[in-house]
């Protein structure tokens, strides 16, 4: 199982190279305030010198530390390859394949870094630094270095110093995959510890925190830490390790790593006898690898999904970018072809990319045609905006000077053409909303079903202006079509149609039946003439629409004299009047006859109504699919092979967006780091290690 370490540490590698951090691979986060003894504590592990130091903020770059242990053979044959001389060297990602022996130079290189992407000014930077020391003195490890928990600003850093540093560190440490050490000084109450603090906000269980309690030695006269390092203070589930930093005094006096950790292990074999051996550096050393080699086992299933996952995304990313063009005359016409046929079948509802949060297409002109266009008619009220004192007026109107006997057939048909007239606007507008959707129809096919166009957004343009323009085209004349269907309808009022003759009798017979009602409740007094009077009316009226418009004219006389108030004061003689003066009521009760005469209009005018307006339902979306959908579907094709399909356009219209390129190269580079990362992980499973 020690081998799995390396492994993470070749995955780590491949995804270096496309300086990608999708994949959060198993790490250790190093946590702690400034100088709490965290570089003592890396550079203990590495066992040389090659950390900055200095006072206030000195890491101020994340550190991505790889340990790799190399055997006696290992780096013999190395040493061959590159020409390394000495058992140990380092490698910056950012140097490409230069070879560091001297640590003197890897902490300079460190510091020119940083110091190149954060300044000179103490500010920090996400962006990590990834160096690889190998050695046959260290254990497999990853670490990764953070910059230390500070509270005020110092010089001129900025204000907000402190949440820039606790963003980043929660940055690393919310990895799940992350085993966070966090680093407290033992002279120092850790309950306190804001390293502690900070790791239990993203690992509330403590289930990957392990805790480092540096400064064992410096330590008040009459303490101990023997209550923490027993874990009776701050319980931690992964332990806590005591460690003896080394002094400054002991860093300007050049004193070696390893004649700390043995004077170290004297510490601790003289005042923390009983515990010696489960504290010090190389127990600190040989629990973190040990850790990491269990974490990185629970973890490799989901990293294996995980990286599948993504293989199969971005080689679909990479598909949608296509090959770089070589023919772009049979490029263009393959483009051009796709889009025409994606846009049929968009409207035929035969597309491969089905959207399934709206309606769009063929079925959401349907939609218009029977739902929205269908329930505006049915909304339209047949004597919406006529008045019975307009059904009243259009009668006299008709008339002219002379009283009428029967109400005449024209003012019938003005009436019902001013109804039939509002049934122009709902019909312009189904025709606007089926245009509507067309031109969206062109934005789905961009989006989802001809990702190709994406890459030649000049083409994108060029399309989208041709088939706008071809819509364009055919709006005017399908709206002409839609007008001249309603202009038929009030161009002739066909009173014999089949309908239309149905309800005129069905109304006869209505009328008919009242008569009779009447007539049986006539008093015995009234003379057999009177009443026989009104068989010539039935006579007159069956099967004609107008001779129902005649019931009632025996009565009249009565009824004038009914209606005839007491006659107005004679003018005075000597005095002329003006009879226009007169004042018209605006309001009054209308006379039975007059009464009569408009229902009967009324019931007409909204049986025609009826008539038209099954019609104008039936006909308004047949005219839109003639004159608009399915023209456009015939000629989109060769409309935009005309416009599009010539040589002078062919380089300009292929012309790749500028990013295009770079986001392939990328896509292509991920997709081979991925490849390469699941065959290491296959490589895992042959050899048993998982």
């Amino acid at each position: 199982m020690e081998a799995l370490i390396p492994v993470i540490n070749k995955l780590q590698d491949v995804f270096n190279t496309v300086g990608a951090d999708i994949i959060q691979l198993p790490q250790i986060a190093v946590v702690g305030t400034q100088s709490s003894g965290k570089s003592s504590v890396l550079e203990s592990l590495v066992g040389r010198d090659l950390l900055p130091r200095g006072t206030g903020i000195v890491t101020r770059r994340p550190l991505i530390l790889q340990l790799v242990h190399v055997d006696p053979e290992d780096r013999r044959k190395t040493s061959d390859e590159n020409g390394v001389d000495g058992e140990e060297w380092g490698k910056f990602l950012h140097t490409k394949n230069k070879v560091y022996t001297d640590f003197d130079e890897i902490r300079q290189e460190i510091e020119a870094e940083t110091e190149r992407i954060s300044g000179n000014n103490k500010g920090i930077s996400d962006e990590p630094i990834h160096l690889k020391i190998f050695s046959p003195h260290v254990v497999n490890l990853t670490l990764v270095d953070l910059p230390g928990i500070t509270k005020v600003p110092v010089g001129d850093q900025p204000k907000d110093i402190e949440i820039q540093i606790r963003e980043l560190i929660l940055k690393y440490i919310s990895n799940p995959n992350c085993i966070i050490l966090a680093v407290t000084a033992a002279n120092t109450d850790m309950a306190t510890s804001e390293a502690l603090k900070v790791a239990r906000e993203v690992d509330p269980d403590g289930r990957r925190t392990l805790a480092v309690v540096t400064k064992l030695d410096l330590m008040d006269a009459g303490t101990d830490a023997m209550d923490v390092l027993m874990g009776r203070v701050i319980p931690v589930k992964l332990g806590l390790i005591g460690v003896v930093n080394r002094s400054q005094l002991d860093i300007n006096t050049k004193k070696s790593v390893a004649d700390a950790i043995r004077d170290e292990y004297a510490f601790l074999q003289k005042k923390y006898p009983s515990l010696a051996n489960r504290n010090g550096t190389k127990y600190l050393a040989r629990t973190l690898n040990r850790l990491l080699m269990h974490h990185i086992r629970d973890c490799l299933p989901e990293l294996k999904t995980r990286i599948n996952v993504l293989a199969a995304q971005y080689q679909s990313l990479l598909s949608s970018y296509g090959e770089p063009v070589e023919d772009k005359s049979a490029t263009l016409l393959q483009l051009i072809t796709k889009f025409a046929a994606e846009y049929c079948n968009t409207i035929e509802g035969t597309a491969k990319y089905i959207e399934t949060a709206e309606l769009c297409g063929g079925a959401r002109i349907c939609y218009i045609f029977h739902e929205t266009f269908g329930r505006t008619l049915e909304s339209v009220d047949p004597l919406g905006g006529l008045t019975t004192i307009d059904v009243l007026t259009a009668i006299r109107n008709a008339t002219g000077p002379r009283p009428a006997l029967f109400v005449p057939e024209v003012s019938f048909e003005l009436l019902v053409k001013r109804q039939v007239k509002r049934l122009e606007e709902p019909s312009l507008r189904c025709v606007e909303l089926v245009h509507e959707e067309m031109q969206r129809i062109i934005q789905h096919c961009s989006n989802y079903s001809t990702q190709e166009l994406l890459r030649f957004p000049k083409l994108h343009d060029a399309i989208v202006e041709v088939v706008t323009s071809l819509l364009r085209k055919r709006l005017p004349v399908t709206n002409e079509m839609v007008h001249n269907l309603v202009a038929i309808e009030l161009a002739y009022i066909n009173t014999k149609h089949p309908d239309f003759a149905d309800a005129c009798g069905l109304m006869n017979n209505n009328i008919e039946e009242q008569r009779r009602n009447r007539m049986r409740e006539l008093p015995s007094a009234v003379p057999r003439d009177k009443a026989a009077g009104t068989q010539g009316d039935q006579e007159a009226g069956t099967g004609n629409w107008r001779g129902m418009l005649k019931k009632g004219e025996d009565g009249l006389a009565d009824e004038k004299s009914k209606q005839q108030g007491p006659l107005p004061a004679s003018p005075q003689k000597g005095h002329a009047v003006n009879l226009l003066d007169v004042p018209v009521p605006v309001a009054r009760k209308l006379s039975a006859r007059e009464q009569r005469d408009c229902e009967v209009i009324e019931r007409l005018i909204k049986s025609y109504f009826l008539i038209v307006r099954k019609n104008i339902q039936d006909s308004v979306p047949k005219a839109v699919m003639h004159f608009l959908v399915n023209h456009v579907k015939d000629s989109l094709q060769s409309e935009l092979v005309g416009q599009l399909y010539k040589s002078v356009l062919l380089d300009d219209l292929l012309t790749e967006s500028e990013d295009m390129a770079q986001r392939r190269n990328e896509a292509a580079d991920m997709l081979k780091a991925l490849q390469k990362a699941s065959q290491v992980i296959a490589e895992i499973r042959e050899t048993h290690l998982w």
